[in-house]
């Protein structure tokens, strides 16, 4: 069965799969340094208890994957070892505060001792919101905790990824991030390392983060409505696409949402 591992912290696919094929290399790999399946391949999820990061992460290891699952709650990683059913073997699951130095270390010196020292994959998904108050309301604190979450983590988490890919053989890698900024900077960095780093926008999927909106949220004009969401499954087969890509390929930024999802105006 999948692994339970503690770091402590401080304070449908747009193409018909087969439809199009590559020539083997010798050395095990499609043209583009891709290898011709998932299977010894290793992918790091954040925020893998729940909603996106849950459901990529068992598409993932449905795929072929070896997938370590992070997140701050033991028991939610513990619900999303369950669902992996017969692909139990190849997940871990480590307890990680993303905002941690050295809580996210430990995370990936854990992926790496379990897996074989290798990451192919990184899916920066783990983030937090703030509560629905004026930004006037709005505690340091509060604020904080979003800033650690969001654009720490991802920081942390990166710069560990890059330390491993540009060092592996076959050197690189691919690094997916939820919506942030900072996919940019690390697609031009890591370029060099043969890293293709990509940023998926997610407009109104079905999670528990989102089930508000089915009663009803406030609206740029003042009016409460209730707001279109999707199956978070089909944000999940888009990370897995993106993370099948050869590495001389990449979607810099994909953008996946409700269809009826009201977006004029939120900035």
């Amino acid at each position: 069965m999948g692994k339970l591992w503690h770091c402590p912290a401080i304070p449908d696919s747009p193409f018909t799969p087969g439809r199009f094929k590559l020539a083997p290399k010798a050395n095990g790999t499609h043209e583009g340094g891709h290898p011709m399946n998932s299977l010894g391949r290793v992918a790091i999820v954040t925020g893998a208890g729940s909603g996106v990061g849950r459901a990529s992460a068992l598409a993932l290891l449905r795929d072929g994957y070896s997938v370590a699952l992070a997140g701050r709650r033991i028991e939610t990683l513990e619900a999303s070892l369950a669902e992996a059913e017969e692909h139990r073997e190849r997940a871990i699951a480590v307890t990680t505060d993303v905002g941690s130095p050295e809580s996210v270390a430990g995370l990936f010196a854990r992926t790496r001792e379990s897996f074989g020292g290798r990451l192919d994959v990184l899916f920066n998904n783990a983030g937090s919101s703030s509560p629905p108050v004026n930004m006037e309301d709005l505690t340091f604190d509060q604020w904080m905790t979003v800033v650690n979450a969001n654009l720490t983590g991802t920081f942390l988490c990166t710069q560990e990824a890059i330390r491993i890919m540009k060092d592996q053989d076959p050197m690189g890698g691919r690094i997916i991030n939820n919506g942030s900024i900072s996919a940019y900077a690390t697609s031009l960095d890591g370029r060099k390392y043969n890293i293709a780093c990509s940023q998926i926008d997610i407009g109104n999927a079905a999670t528990d983060m989102t089930a508000p909106m089915e009663r009803g949220i406030i609206q740029p004009n003042g009016d409460v409505i209730p707001e279109a969401r999707f199956d978070v499954a089909h944000v999940a087969e888009q990370v897995v696409y993106i993370a099948n890509l050869p590495l001389d390929t990449n979607v810099q930024f994909m953008t996946i949402m409700a269809t009826k999802m009201p977006f004029i105006g939120r900035g």
